[in-house]
């Protein structure tokens, strides 16, 4: 997110100053990092919790819309940096990995075939390919088919240009082509004391190195707080009023890891399956290809885990720490009233090697035990907040918090995350940089970023199609004249 925003001002400002903290020694070693997350490009293809099933049995698919819209507007960004030469070979942090769905069982191959009719003929889910037949099901994911009982109904949907990336790389690039810039400077190995409001407006930021006493005084027009799970605490020390009546609630994750050659080659999808009941959005269960620094791997989960650290380089302290007057009873409430999440929370917990082997096959039978290894993924603090009704709730998305007068943002929660970067990213713009994004000059040059700045793509079939020309063609993710053939193939 702070490399994002960093390269969003540069490219509207070349004259802005820029400073940018890390605690580590390097970036991107929290959430961003390649095996901290799963490397989707959430675009809302296959993950079945953006398109719930209403009371009614019709399905809700605005989510998925507003998902697969910010994802493209991520894509755009990239695909203009790679052109400006400000990104490497996009091979190095994007590759093309199909996105699919597969269900089982009378009651959840009805919904997957009704959310298919829901978005699957939309000119933004263009390619989206339906069957129940398990010879087909085979040809996409053998892996899941081989060894399943043949008399179980099963169902799954296929996009061939999904994507998996490798959030680390790509952050760790754009960094570096703002290290370029004289008007840059990276502070690795300092963390954040405290924030002062001058009377001048400006923010006094204390900067202490790590293992020395030496700290160093920022003073800056606009502060962003983008540490992942660390945002929080920074929040609370900045004393704003808005960001007063916040909590945070952390899940920590694990991955089933597989990088047995004879056995990654035989799986090449990302396929996500529906939640278990009380699992928060983050704990899908999904079976992944993964492409990260040019190695493939399977990667099956996340199985969920409870630690009171916000980061994983962070401190047991963290979620005690975080607890002030302001936010005390949301937390309360929240806890009062997330008894199947904790339920679920425990069970994973006391799992062991076996017990997530199990959850593995159901949707790869055939696994053995001995190819998977456990391995730790990334922090998640989920945002807790008030409520005027139920006095706090939980929430799993991920939310832009603005001082009044635009001078600090915070970027707080989860997922879809680091795939809706941009989106997020152009709400900062829109909230602390209103007079500049107003001009012409900014205007033109945000629509030179991301074409579709301003515009829904929602009823704008032209416009996606030449998007995803451009965009997918230049990340080599799907070759242009294949995009046009499969728009032809759909408007016939």
């Amino acid at each position: 997110m702070s490399a994002t925003l960093g390269v969003l001002l540069k490219q509207l400002d070349a004259s802005l100053s820029i400073c940018m903290v890390e605690k580590l020694d390097d970036v991107a070693k929290e959430s961003t990092s390649g095996w901290n997350n799963a490397g989707t490009g959430h675009a809302a293809y296959c993950e079945l919790n953006y398109t719930p099933e209403k009371a009614d049995g019709s399905i809700d698919a605005s989510k998925a819309f507003a998902i697969n819209e910010s994802f493209e507007r991520t894509l755009q960004f990239w695909t203009h940096l790679v052109k400006q030469h400000a990104l490497p070979d996009p091979t190095s942090f994007i590759n093309p990995v199909p996105h699919l769905s597969f269900v089982w069982g009378e009651k959840n191959v009805s919904f997957l075939r009704k959310r298919f009719a829901a978005i699957g003929n939309h000119p933004m889910f263009v390619g989206m390919q339906y069957s129940e037949d398990p010879a087909v099901l085979r040809e996409w994911m053998p892996l899941v088919m081989d060894g399943r009982d043949a008399s179980q109904p099963v169902a799954g949907t296929r996009i061939p240009h999904g994507t998996d990336v490798n959030f680390g790389s790509l952050t760790r690039s754009m960094v570096g082509y703002l290290q370029g810039d004289e008007n840059f400077e990276l502070l690795v190995n300092h963390s954040v004391d405290g924030f002062t409001r001058q009377q001048d407006g400006k923010w006094r930021v204390l900067v202490k190195e790590t293992g020395s006493a030496t700290t160093t005084e920022i003073f800056a027009d606009f502060v962003f707080l983008g540490a992942g799970g660390g945002a929080l605490p920074l929040l609370q020390k900045s004393g704003i009023d808005e960001g007063k009546g916040y909590g945070g609630f952390p899940v920590s994750g694990q991955w089933l890891v597989c990088k047995k050659p004879e056995i990654v080659s035989q799986h090449f999808a990302k396929v996500y399956g529906k939640a278990s009941i009380g699992a928060p959005p983050m704990s899908v269960p999904h079976l992944d290809t993964r492409i990260i620094d040019g190695e493939k791997a399977l990667l099956f989960g996340p199985f969920a885990g409870f630690t009171t650290k916000f980061l994983k380089e962070g401190s047991f302290l963290d979620l005690i720490a975080s607890i002030k007057p302001g936010n005390l009873w949301p937390m309360i409430k929240v806890g009062l009233g997330s008894f199947d999440l904790i339920r679920y929370l425990i069970s994973e917990v006391m799992q062991n090697h076996s017990d997530r082997m199990d959850a593995l096959r159901e949707y790869f039978p055939l696994a053995k035990d001995e190819d998977w290894t456990l391995a730790s993924a990334g922090q998640r603090v989920q945002i807790i907040k008030r409520d005027p009704l139920k006095g706090g709730k939980l929430e799993f998305g991920t939310e832009v918090l603005t001082s009044a007068d635009g001078s600090l943002a915070a970027l707080l929660g989860a997922s879809p995350g680091a795939s809706v970067t941009v989106s997020a990213m152009l709400q900062v713009l829109e909230k602390c940089f209103p007079s500049q994004l107003a001009t012409p000059e900014w205007q033109g040059k945000l629509k030179e970023m991301i074409p579709s700045y301003g515009v829904s793509l929602l009823n704008d079939p032209a416009l996606i199609e030449q998007i995803r020309q451009d965009t997918l063609s230049t990340l080599g993710v799907i070759p242009a004249a294949e995009i046009v053939q499969v728009a032809e193939e759909l408007a016939a």
